[in-house]
């Protein structure tokens, strides 16, 4: 299945329609609230990609300001987010602390 969000910026992007992008990836240690990672994981499986490439996708949306699911993505995300007890939002992005951290 193809992810609608990253299909319709390719299609949509005449300079990427059929050009392949050779890029060059590195592997990095990032610390993730641990049920913010379970759904990110549970929206690349629906989606039939990689955590990485999710995440990629999602950053390079959110750089130009723009929102990287359609609907019915955001749907089942939201349905992903009370399966796992995620209840964070967006206000909640620079006030997160570890556990014993002050």
């Amino acid at each position: 299945m193809a992810v609608a969000w990253y299909n319709v910026t390719m299609v949509t992007n005449p300079e990427y329609r059929s050009a392949s992008i050779i890029v060059e990836r590195t592997q990095t240690g990032l610390r993730i609230e641990k049920r913010l990672l379970k759904v990110l994981k549970a929206v690349a499986e629906y989606h039939d990609v990689s955590l990485g490439d999710l995440v990629e996708g999602i950053v390079l949306h959110a750089f130009e300001g723009k929102c990287a699911f359609g609907r019915e993505s955001l749907a089942r995300i939201k349905q992903l987010k009370e399966v796992y007890g995620l209840n964070l939002t967006a206000a909640a992005s620079h006030h997160l602390k570890e556990k014993g951290e002050k």
